[in-house]
Formats: structure tokens, C-alpha cells, sequence
């Protein structure tokens, strides 16, 4: 194979900054709502042996693997069958016996977390503990990468992997996903891993060993046509190679060694950095996670290079994801897939939200706030690690689980899938919780004018001991709406605030009202400081109803930085009725009763924080169902109409989340009450009732009553000669049951459509889905299994109409499991359960077998054979609480 032409590599440079980052031990966290996961996850850092994290790359290398059993999981030994094949010798998929092709990744993770767990610790002990994990972590990498290249069997001394190097060959030749996992994305881990421990610890050994594994990558690579590593890139998984780029700039830059920056350089996917430069939208349908860990190697290469491609690229990526594809708690895609551009409401699922992507995407955030300092990216790096990350962990202790999601789903009645041993999250979730502090504060480069910015409120302390600045905050927040940060330093110093998207933002220093001017989402404190200055923090808590981009009906609920789940075991749509709670900036002044377990209660809604890590079924998001068009302080008789696409008059009127001023306000009452005069939906007594309450109503600050007459009283008149006298009939859709507690209705739905008009009967119709209108019977209508969109339409004499929308959700049957089994050896077999329902979806799958308690799986799991036939019940339930016959499969005896 002819050797590919390489990019002239550019020596490593130190890259341009806006702001740095501090080490992990110059903050220090103090009690808060960071402090629980943090601490949950180093009790697992320290009790869990080193031993099983090695055990899989030992078998690998033939080691003694000292009786250690692996995590399991995705982390497991693998085929009892499987060899250690060499690049050359793997006998082909039909006759070689694979498991756990991505194993080693876990372990990578593992060592991050125990570096950035020792870097970070203020107990010396636990320090000196955990430093000494790493260590001995390092030094059984680095045993297994030199009994691996004393076999002689792999091509360069520097492999390391707890499989053979097959699977990267096979990778060359384009093996799908399936034959093989994604050992380029394992290989990242590993190196990763080993670079935290030098970076954390100072472990020359951890970096000689990343270092040759970048050797044995340029080795391979080096040789490829470009057009080849493309393809391999662009491969569903099978391509994903993690952030291999981002590990080989970083090479470059700790060794001096130039030819890692053309190395990391042979992983770009040129059909999405030439398309993301340009600023073309091809995300549609792109693996989330496989294509968001590149990106930070991205803005390495364009600090290395001084390539602008890179670095247009990654900024043209994030803003055709957040805010459009992004979930209100930080997440995006469905299904590990990015949806289509403006998408969120639409890309609502039940698989939504890959903990992975968001831990990407923190890191992203922060690097290009380093470039930037921009406070956008700052305000993401708050909603994500406080909401998604944060509420990622399960509130739990133990000793062999990193207890985290896989997925963070936004869909109705989602539960959070905790555990993850050995998964992809399983193994970023057990870096997420121990280096909360590294995002709080930043400094100011070298050179430039003394400056920390404080990106978050946090309860800390941080030493900045280069310029003999030490800050200590002190805030319960986001349960309360202050910060008070006391500032040990002298002379100049400039002190950046960051503004968060709540109003009323306030600051005083020594009790001195500041200015609060926002200059680029900072509030600025520039003055000669004495030792002992105190900044106190106004942050004020709002209750904020915040619509989705593309669908003002779909709601959340939004206390400060904190995203408010609603516990329902109902699996469609919760209602929100809000109306008379809005205020002119869309926040709520809502009765927001504290429950006393954590938990809110706000008329029938029981609301929790997304952070809480909690086992309870719940609702992100809400759907407005105000009845009747209503304003604070002022009702009115007037029903909230829907036009034909099923936005109602309220729906549209606060489509932007809020006004600047009540003039603004009143302005759009009239504009959306003459849009629904026109369509017919309103008569002109209801849009003079309507414009009268709004002119009536508490919304805003009355300045001038008699301006406000005077706009009401010419707005009526027009309203009387362009709106016609009366009103349009009145029209509605009554089911006939109830559904089941989860919404759904488990047997045909019947409707009932009532309507009535001002004079003579009018003509009524309905019209289910896309199906054409046809008249109402005498009969109930009946809806059949699928969720429904049911409109009602009711039209008089005059042809005035009015429609009324009610979306319907029927199954009527239970989920159909599927159970496969594959050999594993003499002794055991792989068990893979999976179920179909096309309506409501599965909600779980459970098992139970001899000796063993009912347990739900959404992956293949291994069973050991017996002396004697052993019986697996199984059943799945789907969301509509439809639950499958307990079926039996019996497994053989041993042998």
C-alpha cells in the first residue's frame, strides 16, 4: 500500500487565549448541590480495586490476572473463545467468537477520574490515596503494553489494548459496525487517561505510554490514502474515533514531537469540516457523540496550525446546535442521532439526550470560552452541568457502580437509566462529577491586565497564588438568590460577573450599590482592592414558563438556573394552565409551595430540580392548556381558540417568551386578537373583552391610564366595523372515559362533539390526523390505536367557524418480546431480550431466572449453564402500562 502524503506538520505553539482555566487544586468546592455527586462518585474512586479495571487488558496479554473479575457490562473478559488476534490473523467474522469489542474503554475513564479525583482533593490522605491508585493503574498499562510487544504479534511496540489488533485492520477494510465495535474511540479513552494522570499526578510514565501509543497510531495511519481514512471516519460507530485528535495535539504539545500534530490531522472528516466551515447544516442524522468528541481536536489543530478551517468549523457546529437542537437541560439528539436544524419539540423522543454528547459539550464550551470569552458559552456550561450532568447521577451510594444515565430523556413519563457499568456514560459519567470546580473561575492570560471572571455561582475557594488573589464564595445557589464573594487581593483588579438570563441582577460592593452595566453578559468590577473586599450578589429566583423553539405550546418550567420536573406516572402530555400567573417578561408569580423532601409543589404539579438524581418518573416538559384567554388579574369568558395548526390565542400571543414593556404587550393583544378576528375564531364582543381585560389586567406597570384608555377605545372601535356581531358557535370534544393513569387510553377511545351557536344549528365535523372532515354523527367517534391529533370544527350561518384540537392517545396492546441466545463456550450463553410495540413504545423488559429477583435489561447479558435446564421468565410493559404474558425460555444443561 503506498504511503499516504502527510501535511507538513507546524510546530506546536502556545494557543492564543482569552482566559484560562484554573488547575482542579486551586478550587476547592464547599458544601452545595455539586458536593452530593462528587462525593458519591470518589467513595467509588476509592474503595474499587485497580486489580478489575486491568483484568481485561491482562487476559489480553496473557498476565496473570490475580483472580480480578472485570466491571462486566460492555467491560467484560469477552468470548471465552476469542484470541488476541494480531493485525493479519483474525479468521473472519463467521469464525471468530467476540464479545465486549469495546472493552478497555472503561478502564481509560477510570484512571481520568482517579487523576482528576487526586489533582482535585484537599485531604492529604485521600490525595496520597488516590494518587497512589494511579500509579499503580499506570504501571499495569504499562507491563501490558510491553508483554504485548514482546509477542512480537502486533505491528508496533506500542500497542496497547485489551483485545487484539484485528479490529483496527478490520477498520482499514470498512468492517461495519457489528463485526467490530470502535477501537480507535477505546484507544482515545486509554490515551486520555494516561495523559489526565500526567497532567494531574505528573506521571512521566503515564506519558511515555500515551506517547508510544501515538507512535503505533501514526504507524498505522500514516500509510492510508486519504480517501480510505475517510470513509473509515465517516462509518456509522465502527468509525468513531472519539477524541483521537484532541489526545495527539496534546501529545505534541507535552513532548515537543511535531509529528503528532500531522497525526492527529489524519482524523479529520473533511465532509464535515468543509461543510461546517462554510457553514452549511449537514448534522441531520450524524451520530451525536461520535462526531461532538472531534471537535475539540478540532480547535486544537486550528490552535496548532493556525488553520481557520478548524476553528470556523467547531463555531459554525455549536451554533447550529445550541440553542436549535439543544433540550432546556443541556442535551441534544434522539436516539444517538443529532434531529433536523431547529429542532427540538419535533426530536422529542424516548431515547433523547446521550449523557456522552453533553459531557462533549461542556468541554467544548469551556474551550471556546478560553478562545473567547464569551458569556454565551458560559451560560450553556451552567444550564448543562447543573441540569444534565449534575441530575445525571443518581442519588445513591455504592461501591462497583458509577450509578449515572446513559440517557437523560425529555419525552412524558421518562425515568432516568442509572447504573451504565461499563457503558460509554457509564465511563464519561465517572469523569462528569469530580471536577466540578474547573469551570467556575477563569483568570486572565499572562501578560494581559490582572482579570477572573466568575462564570458560577458556587459555594468555593479559590487560590490564584501566581497573583496572590484568594476568593472565597459563599451562596446556597441555585436554592437561594444570593452570593456573597469575599476578595483577598491588592491593587488592580478586574472582576468579571457573569449575568445570568434571570432579570434583576444586582451588586454591591462593602454594601455600595455598583452600576449594573452588562458589558458581553458581564457586570464589571474594576477598582484598587484591599484584603477583605466583599462583593455581595443579587440573583434573583423567577419561576419562568420557557417555550421550545419551534412549538410555543410545549413548555418548561425554569426556577433560576434549574430546570423543574414534574413527578406524574402519566406517559403523555401533562397541562399547564399558566395564564394568570404570567408577568411582562414571561416569568410566573406563581404560588410555589416547598414540600419539605426537595421537592415543589405548584397547584396540581409536584416539581423536583433535574439535578435531584432521583428514581421518580417525570415530565420536562408541559403543555399549555389555558381554557379561557386570561391575563394576571383579569379573566375573561372568552375560550383560548386554536387556530387549524393547533396554536391557541395564548400559544401565539407569548410565542417570544415575554415583552419588554406593557405598551409592547398591549400592542400584540390586539395584533393576535385581530389575526384570530380574521380567521374567524373570534367574534367582536369576545375581542372587545379580550383587549379590555389585557388593558385591565396587573401585566406590567401601568404609566399613563389615560394613553391606555385612548389606545383601548380606538382599537374597539376598529374591532366593531371590521369584526362581524356575535360570536362564532362554540364547540367541543368529551371523551367518554378517562385514561389510564398514564394518559393513555387501553382500549378504543370514544368522543363526543358538542357545539352550539348563537342562532340556528351549526354545521359540525371532525377530522382525525390528515384525514379529510366529515360530518358528526349522532355516534361517539371512536379512535383506534396511535396517537391522535382530533379537531373538531363547528361553522353557523354566517360561516363563521371555531375549531377545537384534542390529542388523543390509544394502544390497545401489550409489547412482543423477542429472546435470542448465543452460545458462550461450553458453559454459558448471551441472552438478548428485545421487544417491539409500534404505538406507545417499550417501556422496559424484565427477567427473572432461577435464584434470581425480577430485573429490567436493555442489553445482551450473559447466563451460566447449569447441571440441569434452567427457565428465564420474561415480559416487557410498554408507556401505556399494556403489560406482555410472563413467557418462559429454558436453557440447557451444560455440556
Amino acid at each position: 500500500m503506498a504511503e499516504a502524503v502527510l501535511p507538513a506538520p507546524s510546530r506546536p505553539t502556545v494557543p492564543a487565549r482569552v482566559a484560562e482555566p484554573f488547575g482542579l487544586d486551586a478550587v476547592a468546592l464547599h458544601e452545595g448541590i455539586f458536593t452530593r455527586a462528587r462525593d458519591q462518585v470518589l467513595h467509588l474512586a476509592r474503595v474499587y480495586p485497580v486489580d478489575r479495571l486491568l483484568a481485561v487488558f491482562r487476559a489480553n496479554a496473557g498476565l496473570d490476572t490475580r483472580g480480578a473479575l472485570p466491571p462486566g457490562g460492555w467491560e467484560d473478559f469477552g468470548h471465552a473463545d476469542e484470541e488476541a488476534w494480531g493485525p493479519d490473523d483474525y479468521p473472519g467474522r463467521e469464525a471468530a467468537p467476540t464479545a465486549n469489542l469495546l472493552r478497555g474503554h472503561y478502564a481509560g475513564h477510570f484512571l481520568s477520574m482517579l487523576a482528576m479525583a487526586a489533582g482535585g482533593a484537599d485531604d492529604d490522605v485521600v490525595r496520597t490515596e488516590l494518587r497512589a491508585k494511579v500509579d499503580e493503574m499506570v504501571e499495569g498499562l504499562r507491563e501490558v503494553q510491553e508483554a504485548l510487544a514482546a509477542t512480537g504479534r502486533y505491528s508496533h511496540p506500542g500497542f496497547l489494548a485489551a483485545y487484539g489488533e484485528w479490529q483496527f485492520s478490520r477498520l482499514e477494510h470498512l468492517a461495519p459496525y457489528g463485526e467490530i465495535w470502535a477501537p480507535y474511540y477505546t484507544c482515545h479513552k486509554i490515551m486520555a487517561g494516561l495523559l489526565d494522570a500526567h497532567r494531574h499526578t505528573g506521571s512521566a510514565t503515564a506519558l511515555e505510554v500515551a506517547a508510544a501509543m501515538g507512535r503505533w497510531v501514526h504507524g498505522r495511519l500514516s500509510v492510508l490514502p486519504a480517501e480510505q481514512r475517510a470513509a473509515m471516519w465517516a462509518l456509522y460507530i465502527a468509525g468513531e474515533a472519539g477524541g483521537m485528535n484532541e489526545v495527539l495535539c496534546e501529545l505534541a504539545v507535552r513532548t515537543g514531537e511535531e509529528i503528532f500534530v500531522g497525526t492527529a490531522r489524519l482524523f479529520d472528516l473533511d465532509s464535515l469540516l468543509d461543510a461546517a466551515a462554510e457553514g452549511r447544516d449537514v448534522l441531520d442524522g450524524m451520530h451525536a457523540n461520535q462526531h461532538a468528541a472531534t471537535l475539540l481536536g478540532y480547535l486544537a489543530l486550528h490552535d496548532l496550525t493556525g488553520e481557520a478551517r478548524y476553528r470556523d468549523a467547531v463555531v459554525h457546529v455549536w451554533d447550529m446546535l445550541v440553542p436549535g437542537r439543544t433540550f432546556a437541560h443541556g442535551g441534544s439528539g434522539e436516539n444517538e442521532l443529532w434531529g433536523p436544524a431547529g429542532a427540538v419539540a419535533r426530536d422529542i423522543g424516548t431515547r433523547n439526550a446521550e449523557t456522552c454528547v453533553a459531557y462533549n459539550m461542556l468541554k467544548l464550551a469551556r474551550a471556546l470560552f478560553e478562545r473567547t470569552g464569551d458569556a454565551r458559552y458560559a451560560a450553556y456550561y451552567e444550564r448543562a452541568v447543573t441540569n444534565q450532568v449534575l441530575g445525571s447521577r443518581r442519588d445513591a451510594g455504592s461501591d462497583d457502580s458509577p450509578e449515572v444515565t446513559y440517557m437523560f430523556p425529555v419525552h412524558p413519563g421518562a425515568l432516568r437509566e442509572y447504573d451504565n457499568v461499563g457503558t460509554c456514560c457509564g465511563g464519561t459519567g465517572l469523569e462528569n462529577h469530580v471536577k466540578y470546580q474547573d469551570s467556575v473561575y477563569f483568570r486572565s492570560v499572562p501578560g494581559a491586565a490582572r482579570t477572573l471572571w466568575v462564570n458560577l455561582y458556587v459555594a468555593s475557594a479559590l487560590d490564584w497564588a501566581e497573583q496572590d488573589v484568594r476568593v472565597v464564595q459563599e451562596t446556597a445557589y441555585p436554592l437561594e438568590g444570593t452570593s456573597r464573594i469575599t476578595v483577598d487581593a491588592t491593587g488592580d483588579l478586574e472582576l468579571r460577573l457573569r449575568v445570568p438570563d434571570q432579570a434583576g441582577f444586582g451588586v454591591r460592593v462593602d454594601g455600595e450599590a455598583q452600576p449594573v452595566r452588562d458589558e458581553g453578559g458581564y457586570v464589571v468590577v474594576r477598582r484598587d482592592w484591599t484584603p477583605g473586599t466583599v462583593v455581595e450578589i443579587a440573583l434573583p429566583l423567577a419561576l419562568r414558563e420557557v417555550p421550545a423553539p419551534d412549538d410555543p405550546s410545549l413548555v418548561t418550567l425554569e426556577l433560576g438556573p434549574t430546570v423543574l420536573l414534574a413527578r406524574s406516572e402519566a406517559t403523555t402530555w401533562l397541562p399547564l394552565s399558566a395564564a394568570t400567573w404570567r408577568r411582562l417578561d414571561g416569568t410566573l408569580d406563581a404560588p410555589l409551595d416547598p414540600v419539605g423532601d426537595g421537592t415543589w409543589r405548584l397547584g396540581d404539579l409536584v416539581l423536583e430540580p433535574a439535578w435531584s438524581g432521583s428514581d421518580a418518573r417525570y415530565h420536562m416538559y408541559l403543555r399549555r392548556a389555558d381554557a379561557r384567554i386570561a391575563f394576571a388579574g383579569a379573566r375573561t369568558d372568552v375560550p383560548n381558540v386554536a387556530r387549524e395548526d393547533g396554536r391557541t390565542f395564548l400559544d401565539v400571543l407569548w410565542s417570544d417568551g415575554g415583552f419588554a414593556s406593557r405598551a409592547g404587550l398591549l400592542r400584540a393583544v390586539l395584533r393576535t386578537t385581530r389575526e384570530f378576528v380574521d380567521l374567524g375564531l373570534l367574534g367582536a364582543a369576545e375581542a372587545e373583552a379580550v383587549l379590555e381585560a389585557a388593558v385591565r389586567s396587573s401585566v406590567g406597570e401601568v404609566t399613563d391610564t389615560a394613553a391606555e384608555a385612548a389606545f383601548l377605545a380606538e382599537a374597539q372601535a376598529d374591532l366593531r366595523t371590521t369584526a362581524r356581531a356575535g360570536s362564532a358557535p362554540r364547540v367541543d370534544l368529551v371523551a367518554a372515559t378517562t385514561p389510564a393513569v398514564t394518559g393513555w387510553y387501553r382500549r378504543p377511545a370514544e368522543l363526543t362533539v358538542t357545539a352550539r351557536a348563537d342562532a340556528g344549528e351549526p354545521t359540525v365535523e371532525t377530522r382525525v390526523g390528515d384525514a379529510p372532515w366529515t360530518p358528526a354523527g349522532a355516534e361517539p367517534l371512536v379512535v383506534g390505536d396511535g396517537v391522535h391529533t382530533v379537531r373538531a370544527r363547528a361553522t353557523d350561518r354566517d360561516g363563521r367557524e371555531r375549531h377545537v384540537v384534542r390529542e388523543v392517545s390509544v394502544d390497545t396492546a401489550p409489547p412482543v418480546t423477542t429472546a435470542t441466545v448465543r452460545r458462550l463456550g461450553a458453559r454459558g450463553v448471551e441472552i438478548n431480550l428485545t421487544a417491539t410495540d409500534d404505538v406507545s413504545g417499550v417501556d422496559s423488559i424484565r427477567w427473572k431466572g432461577p435464584d434470581t429477583f425480577w430485573a429490567t435489561f436493555r442489553e445482551p447479558f450473559a447466563r451460566a449453564l447449569s447441571d440441569e435446564p434452567q427457565v428465564i421468565e420474561f415480559t416487557a410493559t410498554d408507556r401505556a402500562g399494556n403489560a406482555e404474558p410472563v413467557r418462559t425460555l429454558v436453557l440447557p444443561p451444560a455440556g
